[in-house]
C-alpha cells in the first residue's frame, strides 16, 4: 500500500530556497533547482511563492532579519571596539560554518544592495555613538570606517567561499580591529 504523499511544509520550502540562493546566486539558481532541492513540483513551488523573484524577495528577507539580529547583537555591546570586534568575529564564524554555503548572501549577492546598505547605517549609528561616547577619536569618519568594515566583511566572506578557513577569516578580522583608530590617551585613562 502506498503511503500518503508528504504534505509541503512552507517553512522548509523557504529555508531551503534560502539555501540555495545563499550557495548560488539569484541568477544561477533556476526554479528547476529550487523544485529539486525542495522536491516539489514547479506548480507547488508557484503556489506556494508565486514567480522565482518574490521567493528570492522572501527568502533574502528572512536571511536578512537573522543577519540583523546578529548585527543588532553586537552593534548593543557597550564599547565601539567591542561591538566591531563581536561583529566582526560572528561574521568570521558565520562565513566558515559547517553545515551552511560557506560566506554570506547579503554581502555578496549584487540584488542586496539596499539591505548592505542598511548594515551599514547600523554600524554607522554605533560608530558615531562610539565617537560620543569617547571610544572613538572625535572626527573620525564614521561613514568612511562603515564602509570600510562592510567591505572587510565582504572580502572575508569571498575569502570563505574561495575556501579559506576559520583562522585565516579570525586573522582578517583581526587585522581590521586593529586598523579602527584609538581615543585620544585621556579618554583612555580618564584621570581621577
Amino acid at each position: 500500500m502506498a503511503g500518503r504523499p508528504r504534505s509541503f511544509d512552507r517553512d522548509t520550502a523557504l529555508a531551503v530556497a534560502v539555501e540555495q540562493f545563499w550557495r548560488h546566486g539569484y541568477d544561477e539558481t533556476s526554479i528547476a533547482s529550487l523544485t529539486a532541492a525542495m522536491g516539489v513540483t514547479p506548480p507547488s513551488l508557484y503556489a506556494a511563492f508565486g514567480d522565482k523573484h518574490r521567493l528570492f524577495e522572501e527568502a533574502s528577507a528572512l536571511y536578512f532579519a537573522r543577519t540583523c539580529e546578529g548585527v543588532d547583537r553586537a552593534m548593543a555591546l557597550p564599547g565601539a571596539r567591542d561591538a566591531v570586534a563581536r561583529m566582526l568575529d560572528d561574521t568570521a564564524r558565520a562565513h566558515a560554518a559547517p553545515g551552511t554555503p560557506p560566506g554570506c548572501m547579503l554581502l555578496t549577492e549584487p540584488r542586496l544592495a539596499a539591505q548592505r546598505d542598511a548594515v551599514q547605517a547600523t554600524i554607522v549609528e554605533r560608530l558615531d555613538r562610539g565617537v560620543r561616547d569617547g571610544d572613538l577619536p572625535p572626527g573620525t569618519d564614521t561613514t568612511a570606517l562603515a564602509r570600510f568594515l562592510v567591505a572587510v566583511m565582504r572580502g572575508m566572506s569571498g575569502h570563505a567561499r574561495d575556501g579559506g578557513t576559520l583562522d585565516e577569516l579570525l586573522g582578517i578580522a583581526a587585522s581590521a580591529l586593529a586598523a579602527l583608530p584609538s581615543p585620544a590617551p585621556s579618554a583612555q585613562h580618564p584621570s581621577a
